[in-house]
């Protein structure tokens, strides 16, 4: 679009009646329950961290937001029940696309995501979130820090049970819990409302070609 042509779109503009413009935030949306928010780093009924610094969150990261680093067990006063845990544990928010890899790859479910999606940075630091800020409290809630707008039950559901019906969500894993218990929450209730009609309805078979002439697509090697 050249010089002219946008002056006459401005030119077009005026005088037309003024549109308003609605406030935040008015009208909020429920939350779906499956939404992803803010991380935290879930402990055990007993308090120990679930973390055990294995590094598989960091790793399948698409966007290379995750720094994890290991170390081992004091035998005097142990932070997990494994042989290590996560001694440094840190979030890039400034990279974060919140796809949920993180929580499919971990072991022990020690990383879950919120429904809180409204926080904001008034610098950059801040946006990089260290684990004494993703540890949860002793109350088993998500720490609730100064630039974050809690509404009080964006933690009620983090996205652990999501995997109830995992793999693939299947019908078969319906009504099963596939995870331990959480400080604060005990065993969270297993996904239900799935039946055998609606995998079968949802689920497509592909048959692969018996012979082909196109290259094997495999993904591009992580350096």
């Amino acid at each position: 679009m050249g010089l002219p042509k946008g002056f006459a779109l401005v030119f077009k503009q005026k005088g037309r009646k003024r549109r308003v413009t609605g406030l935040y935030p008015n009208e909020k949306r429920e939350k779906p329950a499956r939404l992803h928010g803010r991380h935290v780093l879930n402990r055990y009924e007993d308090g120990m961290e679930k973390c055990i610094g294995c590094e598989l969150c960091a790793g399948v990261c698409p966007a290379k937001c995750i720094y994890v680093r290991g170390a081992d067990n004091p035998p005097d006063a142990p932070v997990s029940p494994g042989e290590r845990y996560g001694f440094v544990y840190e979030i890039n928010y400034l990279r974060c696309i919140h796809c949920d890899l993180c929580v499919e790859a971990c072991p022990t479910e020690a990383i879950t995501e919120t429904k809180l999606f409204e926080f904001s940075f008034t610098n950059r630091d801040d946006a990089i979130y260290t684990k004494q800020e993703l540890v949860v409290d002793d109350d088993g809630r998500a720490q609730r820090l100064p630039w974050e707008h809690w509404l009080g039950t964006e933690d009620d559901d983090t996205s652990a049970w999501m995997r109830a019906t995992a793999p693939g969500g299947r019908a078969d894993y319906e009504g099963k819990v596939g995870w331990s218990g959480e400080l604060g929450f005990g065993v969270r209730n297993p996904e239900q409302g799935q039946s055998d009609a609606e995998v079968a309805d949802d689920e497509t078979v592909i048959t692969p070609p018996t012979t082909s002439t196109a290259p094997p697509m495999y993904g591009k090697k992580r350096r």
